[in-house]
Formats: C-alpha cells, sequence, structure tokens
C-alpha cells in the first residue's frame, strides 16, 4: 500500500528488501486477506508511508 492525497495505490510485488525498507512493524490478527489489506490501507495513510502485508504463521494459534 502506497499512500496518496486521500487515497491508497496497492501493488503486488515485487517487495523491497527488508534491510532496506524496514523501520519497524506492527502485527495485526485478521480472519482473512481482505481485512489485512483494510488495515494496510488505514495504517498507509495514517503514517504517510508504504506498507508491506505479509503473512506469517502464530505458533500459538495452530
Amino acid at each position: 500500500m502506497r499512500p496518496g492525497v486521500g487515497t491508497t495505490t496497492m501493488t503486488d510485488g515485487p517487495f523491497a528488501e527488508t534491510k532496506e525498507q524496514l523501520g519497524g512493524f506492527w502485527v495485526i490478527r485478521c480472519e482473512d486477506l481482505d481485512q489485512a489489506l483494510a488495515w494496510a490501507e488505514k495504517c498507509a495513510l495514517a503514517c504517510r508511508s508504504p506498507i508491506e502485508v505479509r503473512p506469517f504463521q502464530d505458533a500459538r494459534r495452530g
């Protein structure tokens, strides 16, 4: 997600190498990808920076 003027643009890769871009991260539990992308849009607009969405498996949830 890349923020614009009151809007965001979504692209599907390529992803920047983490060592070049990582400034912090959030872990947000979502029911599905659509919910994760909705959160990414809100976060990109709030912090005015690009956001990458990456799924991972929470070992506690199985």
